[in-house]
């Protein structure tokens, strides 16, 4: 039995395809990501780091109070502090669990930044 060999293109070629193929099954199988949507700052209490947005992109988020405004902690990842009527680009976690006490507690963590 002899040695097959291929040509080095037709190598190149399939070992791209491979990656192409296994990108495609990535981004249709993998876990979808976070969606970054802009709204209107409505209050920041910088004292809690309690922010306040408002808009048609947080219809439908999880963690809207029944006032229609998604509020929670802001985890700041610039120094820009944000005030009523910024918009803001974010994206918005709703964390739920036990404190140590066994209590059930739940709350909306806010990630991102005021829009130039």
């Amino acid at each position: 039995m002899g040695n097959v060999t291929l040509p080095t293109p037709v190598f190149l070629a399939g070992g791209a395809l491979c990656l192409l193929a296994g990108y495609f099954v990535g981004s249709v199988v993998g876990p979808d990501t976070p969606a970054r949507t802009t709204a209107t700052v409505t209050s920041y209490e910088r004292a809690k780091s309690r922010l306040c947005l408002s808009g048609t992109a947080i219809e439908g988020q999880e963690g809207v109070g029944s006032d229609g405004a998604l509020c929670g902690t802001w985890r700041p990842t610039s120094g820009v502090v944000p005030e009523p009527g910024d918009q803001f680009r974010f994206v918005s976690v709703v964390l739920d669990g036990k404190d140590s006490s066994g209590e059930a507690r739940s709350g909306t963590v806010i990630y991102g930044d005021v829009v130039d």
